[in-house]
């Protein structure tokens, strides 16, 4: 009976953790004939658990929804990052679930052991959390787009850009990015043939999902993040310009507030695209390039400088005179 129900547990937990399986995959990763896996199947849905059954020469399963939440075996660093997990996302940027993670938060500490009670609450006492700034996300949108990139199915929504514009986007989602509490989609756009970042908030699923689709290959996921994290600062800049640095790349990249690509011109030269929503920022910043420059193709940014200048060059007047000696005085 223990045997059993120790494999019941793991099968629930292989049909949770893929949409769809064969009985001879469920078979081969338990160790037991396809007809045990008949029968387990037979026992889960006597406990209420909504599997579906694929006929056919492969035999699939499935857990679908409406199920009850099956039992969880946890660890102790897996209960522990689950409690901090739940303290955080009181406070964070997911809209409509402070009040239900404090519930199941609750719940946890009631059947931890005590020597992991006083874990989590050392850092309750100790932690201060910070109220999210940023747009919340409905937790709905942010689980179908998971399961979109995790079951690879079209996705399909209404996408309202920084600019206010709206379009209707369908695409291959691949990964979904937490960036400085925004949530992003890293997704394939199918219509415009290209990789796309979309703001989780942003986005309004229509469904059902699309079709599957055939995964392309990624990037690692250290790049994916750094593309999301340099597509977010600079989605909203209103100024942007050209460049031209007499100084090496890797010069300018290691000055740079933001990665920004460095198009190397020569051993001593190179470009960027560098943008800001205030010129005058952008032009102090490029004077601490430690390097000459010359600017294309932005008339705000030339401006901002000659006024920078002229402001520069006021202050060094007045502090000269400020620093001045003053004559002597007759007696």
């Amino acid at each position: 009976m223990l045997e059993t129900s120790a494999r019941l547990l793991r099968l629930l937990s292989l049909l949770q953790a893929r949409r769809d399986w064969t009985g001879a995959e469920l078979a081969t990763r338990l160790g037991v004939t396809t007809r045990t896996i008949r029968n387990d199947m037979g026992r889960l849905r006597g406990l209420g658990y909504p599997v579906e059954a694929r006929a056919g020469v492969a035999g699939g399963y499935r857990l679908g929804s409406g199920g009850a939440l099956p039992p969880l075996l946890l660890d102790d660093e897996e209960a522990v990052a689950v409690a901090i997990g739940l303290r955080t996302a009181a406070g964070g940027s997911i809209a409509g679930i402070g009040e239900t993670s404090v519930r199941a938060l609750a719940k946890l500490q009631q059947v931890l052991p005590a020597r992991l009670r006083r874990r989590v609450r050392a850092i309750g006492s100790y932690a201060l959390p910070m109220p999210s700034p940023g747009p919340q996300v409905d937790p709905d949108v942010l689980t179908m787009i998971a399961a979109a990139c995790r079951d690879h199915e079209l996705l399909r929504f209404g996408y309202t850009a920084h600019s206010g514009a709206v379009s209707r986007r369908s695409v291959e989602p691949y990964r979904l990015v937490n960036d400085r509490r925004r949530w992003y989609l890293v997704a394939w756009d199918t219509a415009r043939d290209g990789w796309r970042t979309f703001r989780a908030d942003r986005i309004e699923p229509r469904t059902p999902a699309g079709p599957r689709f055939t995964p392309r290959a990624l990037p690692p996921d250290r790049e994916i993040a750094a593309q999301v994290a340099r597509g977010a600062a600079e989605a909203t800049w209103r100024y942007r310009a050209r460049v031209i640095v007499q100084a090496p790349a890797a010069h300018v990249q290691a000055r740079l507030p933001v990665p920004v690509p460095v198009e190397p011109l020569g051993e001593d030269r190179c470009a960027f695209e560098p943008g800001s929503d205030h010129p005058e920022l952008l032009a102090l910043y490029l004077g601490m390039l430690g390097a000459d420059f010359t600017i294309v193709g932005s008339p705000e940014l030339v401006t901002a400088l000659r006024t920078l200048t002229r402001r520069y060059q006021r202050a060094i007047d007045t502090s000269q005179q400020a620093l001045s000696p003053s004559p002597a005085t007759t007696e």
